[in-house]
């Protein structure tokens, strides 16, 4: 597709912009030589790595892809794409210096570091809670930095992604994030810091400072994240997070949670369409399979995903653990025949958990990690509707009587079990990105 020279004269500066960067998200050319004028799209394909080593924090992603300059009509008055620049202008958000950032996490020394991804790394800053200056180590209010590797094209999309729809979104269940530093090169985000890390980290890790969550943190993290999903899906908003996983939910001192990595997150559909049309991103084991086979992708996407981290705080099993025998190393198709029958649902259960929950809870939870993973996305229940079910179940605290007498018997076998079981620490976890 091209534009003749005369009509371009014709086209204000903002549609210029955004022109530019419909041309860039599309491979097609709109300025230069006549040519076929046929615009090819990527093909999808899907790429698997293993990660290893290293500390997860929830912001790590080895390679992602995102068309941060997607329509966003919620945001503006206008159905073209926002330019860079209207985003950062708009973002409410503190521009800091590289200096400033510099200062505030001590020139970014390693024990400053919080943890690393594919996006960059995370380093522990100060800043003042006034000005938002850089601050003295140990006083002022303590931050989280990303820093952008400065290695690539598609990371800087993530990092205009994040700034685009948490500089305008504010919930309790989302991260803050507080400023950037758009500098030369540079690109930093700097978030609220959350010092109990990524819900993964507390599911998955052994040692002193990751202790077993207990069944009415579970579920106090589950109703968290779900009200979380649940503002981004309103109607107001109608934003799709595209990836949500445990490593991507951060916990406060008080274990609510909020979900961080907004570098995925696209807008849905507007008016009478179901989807938007989009290459497949997001990590191998938590995307939704209608969205893995045509790129068709909607709010009962991140349902899908929902009920994956669901069935992952149930069984304290990942999503996809190489290291478990064949036929166990898919959470999904592991846990299928038990998600559904009462008398099994037990077998899913994490033996780490606190033995203080009701098996009917158990089995509502269970219930409701199967609708969410339904093969057909319309059985999936609304975001609205599952807060609801978690309300009713944290305020019920998930105990009873005929819960008791089943746990201490779960609790007596499992003990016996681990007398000779010696505990070890899980690898870092083996899903991939999925990208084009």
């Amino acid at each position: 597709m091209f534009l003749s020279i005369s009509y371009i004269c014709l086209l204000t500066s903002d549609s210029l912009r955004a022109l530019r960067l419909w041309s860039e998200q599309t491979g097609c050319e709109i300025f230069g030589p006549v040519s076929m004028g046929v615009c090819l799209s990527a093909r999808i394909k899907a790429v698997s790595t293993c990660s290893t080593g290293g500390n997860s924090n929830g912001v790590s992603r080895e390679a992602n892809d995102l068309s941060s300059s997607s329509s966003n009509s919620k945001f503006s008055s206008i159905s073209i794409p926002r330019s860079e620049d209207e985003i950062l202008q708009s973002s409410n958000l503190k521009s800091f210096s590289f200096s400033e950032l510099k200062l505030a996490t001590r020139n970014f020394r390693p024990d400053s570091l919080l943890g690393e991804g594919g996006f960059g790394s995370v380093f522990k800053g100060w800043i003042d809670e006034h000005s938002f200056s850089a601050a003295k180590p140990g006083s002022g209010m303590v931050v989280a930095v990303k820093r952008l590797n400065v290695d690539g094209h598609q990371g800087h999309k993530e990092w205009l992604a994040e700034v685009n729809f948490l500089g305008q979104l504010r919930h309790p269940h989302l991260v803050k994030l507080i400023g950037y530093c758009f500098e030369d090169e540079h690109r930093l985000l700097v978030y609220e810091f959350l010092p109990r890390g990524s819900l993964e980290n507390h599911l998955f890790k052994r040692g002193l400072y990751f202790q077993p969550l207990s069944w009415s943190l579970r579920l106090k993290i589950a109703l968290g994240a779900a009200k979380g999903l649940a503002f981004l899906h309103n109607d107001e908003n109608k934003v799709i997070y595209r990836d949500f996983k445990t490593s991507n939910i951060l916990l406060d001192t008080n274990y609510n949670a909020k979900l961080s990595d907004f570098g995925l997150a696209k807008d849905g559909p507007t008016g009478d369409k179901s989807h938007v049309s989009t290459r497949v991103m997001g990590t191998y084991g938590y995307a939704a399979p209608e969205y893995l086979a045509t790129g068709h992708l909607s709010a009962k996407s991140d349902l899908y995903s929902f009920g994956v981290v669901l069935l992952e705080m149930l069984s304290g099993r990942r999503a996809i653990d190489k290291n478990r025998p064949p036929g166990e190393q898919n959470l999904v198709e592991w846990a299928k025949p038990f998600l559904a029958n009462k008398r099994k649902t037990y077998r899913l259960l994490d033996t780490r958990i606190e033995r203080n929950y009701s098996m009917e809870s158990a089995f509502r939870v269970a219930i409701l990690a199967s609708r969410c993973l339904s093969a057909e996305p319309k059985f999936r229940p609304s975001m609205d509707e599952i807060v609801t079910t978690l309300n009713d179940l944290q305020d019920s605290k998930g105990t009873g009587a005929t819960g008791n007498r089943r746990s201490r018997s779960c609790k007596q076998n499992t003990e016996k079990g681990n007398a000779h079981k010696e505990i070890t620490a899980y690898p870092r976890p083996s899903a991939s990105p999925l990208f084009t």
